[in-house]
């Protein structure tokens, strides 16, 4: 077994190196749709995660800080790309939704993140698949918890 310097050393690089790939994968799709890295990464995270659908969900879960969010919320507002909708009994609480015209953005971006998957684990098996899953998942708990205390 490795020692754990080493382990955090390829561990950190398996993170730099992915997101390098994801990085260089996306930047097209941003040229291509004249839109900002970010407001592709709001209209995928909102694609790919309906139950969180607020401003909020995207700082806490994408670590992006505040401002940025309301500033690319706004341009992808102007843009017709999405909504901000209040449910009915809760006036407090902004709702973001897609909009159709996001559709192509959004399934090209989603194109874009498969064949990453694809090209980085598409040698596993997918009983192996499921073990870094399950791996992955105490990781990142490991990663939130540690992040509370420090």
């Amino acid at each position: 077994m490795k020692k754990p310097q080493e382990m955090l050393a390829e561990y950190r690089s398996n993170s730099t190196l992915t997101k390098k790939i994801y990085d260089r994968t996306m930047e097209p799709l941003c040229s291509q749709y004249h839109i900002s890295r970010m407001e592709l990464d709001i209209l995928l995270f909102l694609a790919n995660n309906p139950g969180y659908d607020t401003a909020r969900d995207i700082v806490e879960q994408k670590r992006f800080t505040k401002s940025h969010v309301s500033t690319c919320l706004h341009l992808l507002e102007d843009k017709g790309y999405l909504e901000r909708t209040l449910h009915s009994g809760n006036n407090k609480t902004v709702h973001l939704k897609l909009l159709p015209a996001s559709s192509q953005i959004v399934t090209a971006g989603q194109e874009a993140q498969r064949q990453i998957f694809v090209r980085i684990f598409g040698s596993l098996s997918q009983e192996e698949v499921a073990v870094l899953e399950r791996i992955s998942r105490k990781i990142n708990a490991a990663i939130r918890d540690t992040l509370k205390e420090v």
